[in-house]
């Protein structure tokens, strides 16, 4: 048999997907002829099939260099390069192949994944582009382009792409589950979780779909089988880093603390970490005393999570000579009592030399907290009394119920948008007789305090806030705090003063599901959306409540 009947024999099998009879057979034309570069070519195919990545693209090089013009032979070698990560070389070999063969819809397509993994979203959005205007019928162009459509907020125009995709490939669980991401975040759960459920169903195996399922059913409070979901995730994919992740927001909100503080330390593997301040290479500290070496704890969330966590601080420094502490200059001069004979560092500054490191929101697992051993004693950060009474004499005593409000928390978060709320929607609250309502909120959406209706009596003192410190002796001298989730709501528990918070009906996994009480702060009460997105009730239930105080 000649050297092209063998190729041609070993393409049927190939395409059959009769993988060791297509070896074989690509083996035979070398053994004729060692230079062939199709056989080297189809051998690279078959190796990058078997994840042997590095054989693969030692085999397509030599394709390559022996027939340096052919553009299917390049993409197929971009193809290996960006599985090997090395994106740059990737893009290189794909632009080669479009100028050999401008009209090449596979490699555009190709060539916009690998820009995407660089970062270069917006020259990839082009080349997704140019591959659809050249192959409408390219699904994987169709998706791609619809994912970054969705990281991007456009969710209609997302939706659109990934629905085509569906209607070219209805088989293709990937597109099923990535137009389940975009209806999601357009607040169509039940589609989303139609969408997720399609994607299993063509993939049992597939680990992202079960995962983002049991996202959504842990956004609509099916807590149980959100575990299950995100279990499963991560016993077919194990190093699925996501997926833990998911595991332990759904095994917190449930009250589990410890499976869920366990998985939290996944938090760690994840690729975007927008609160992370720093990574360590100092080893983690267990817990177990330290009588010659130095501890750096570090705040590494937002502030809420900061003045939730330091409540630990006091019972590492029975097992810990040294602590540095390293927080943000909002937090320094709040923190300093309950850190006492510890180095506090503000971020930016350089930090002393130490032995051992631990994050603050490791500690609760550091501990072994359970739901009944958090530490509970407040206040663990109480004002300045010089600072509560000059604001006492600046307050007076008018008679009135003095309520601090905080509308809204950091644009930063990643779910902001469901747990803040505007200004206005307090307006109802001043309508109260005998309270008088004072601004709490501080950051960008302060500036909403010239928005509000012009019914609605507002004092705002917040201009003469500097830091937290200034904030504790202002709501020292409140009657109540009623905030959404922030960092105000937490400076208020661990204070000791009552607070009511305002939670979206998919809460913080600290708040829990079905309760109206905290077990973090004993002066809290929650108020709970019944209905997504409706705030209005709450406001509601909120006004009776003081009513009826």
């Amino acid at each position: 048999m000649t050297a092209q009947q063998q190729l041609s024999e070993g393409l049927s099998h190939h395409r059959a997907g009769r993988l060791p009879e297509a070896k074989s057979c690509y083996l035979q034309v070398l053994a004729q002829q060692p230079n062939h570069a199709e056989a080297l070519h189809l051998l690279g195919l078959l190796a990058q099939g078997e994840g042997k990545l590095d054989e693969a693209l030692s085999l397509m090089r030599r394709a390559n260099e022996l027939r340096p013009n052919n553009p299917s032979f390049l993409s197929n070698m971009g193809n290996v390069l960006a599985a090997k990560g090395q994106f740059d070389e990737a893009v290189n070999c794909y632009q080669r192949a479009i100028q050999l063969k401008p009209d090449f819809a596979g490699a555009h397509s190709n060539l916009g994944s690998a820009l995407k993994d660089l970062g270069r979203h917006d020259d990839a959005m082009q080349e997704y582009r140019r591959a659809i205007a050249l192959n409408p019928n390219l699904a994987e162009a169709h998706i791609n382009l619809g994912d970054i459509l969705t990281e991007r907020g456009q969710l209609d125009e997302a939706i659109e792409h990934l629905a085509h995709a569906i209607r070219l490939n209805p088989a293709f669980a990937r597109a099923q589950c990535n137009l389940g991401v975009a209806l999601q975040r357009k607040a169509q759960i039940e589609r989303a979780m139609d969408c997720y459920r399609e994607a299993i169903r063509l993939d049992p195996n597939f680990a992202k779909a079960h995962n983002n399922l049991g996202i959504a059913l842990r956004e609509t409070g099916n807590l149980a089988q959100a575990i299950a979901e995100c279990l499963k995730a991560v016993q077919l994919q194990p190093d699925f880093v996501d997926g833990h992740w998911s595991l332990a927001l759904a095994l917190l909100l449930s009250g589990d603390l410890n499976r869920g503080l366990a998985e939290y330390e996944w938090r760690w593997q994840r690729k975007e970490l927008p609160w992370t301040w720093r990574k360590f290479p100092q080893p983690r500290w267990d817990g177990q005393p330290l009588k010659e070496q130095t501890l750096l704890l570090f705040a590494e969330q937002g502030l809420g999570d900061t003045i939730q966590f330091i409540r630990y601080l006091p019972m590492v420094k029975q097992r810990v000579r040294k602590v540095v502490l390293a927080c943000p200059s909002e937090l320094k001069r709040l923190i300093l009592p309950i850190a006492d004979g510890c180095e506090v560092v503000e971020f930016g500054r350089d930090l002393p030399a130490f032995d051992v490191q631990c994050p603050l929101p490791s500690l609760p697992l550091v501990f072994g907290t359970e739901l009944a051993t958090i530490p509970t004693e407040v206040p663990y950060l109480p004002a300045d009394e010089t600072a509560a009474r000059r604001w006492a004499q600046r307050l007076g005593d008018s008679g009135a119920m003095k309520i601090g409000i905080a509308w809204a928390g950091s644009r930063r978060h990643p779910l902001d948008r469901q747990r803040s709320m505007p200004v206005a929607a307090f307006a109802p609250l001043a309508n109260i007789p005998g309270i008088t309502l004072f601004s709490l909120q501080k950051g960008e959406p302060a500036s909403e305090f010239s928005q509000r209706p012009a019914e609605m009596n507002l004092i705002d003192h917040t201009s003469e806030l500097a830091d937290f410190a200034d904030t504790a002796a202002l709501i020292h001298n409140l009657d109540l705090v009623i905030s959404v989730d922030t960092a105000i709501a937490h400076l208020a528990g661990a204070m000791g003063k009552p607070v009511w918070i305002l939670l979206p009906f998919a809460p913080d996994w600290r708040w829990m599901l079905g309760r109206d009480d905290s077990p973090w702060y004993p002066t809290m009460h929650l108020f709970r959306q019944t209905i997504s997105g409706d705030w209005g009730e709450v406001i509601q239930r909120v006004a009776d409540s003081l009513r009826n105080r």
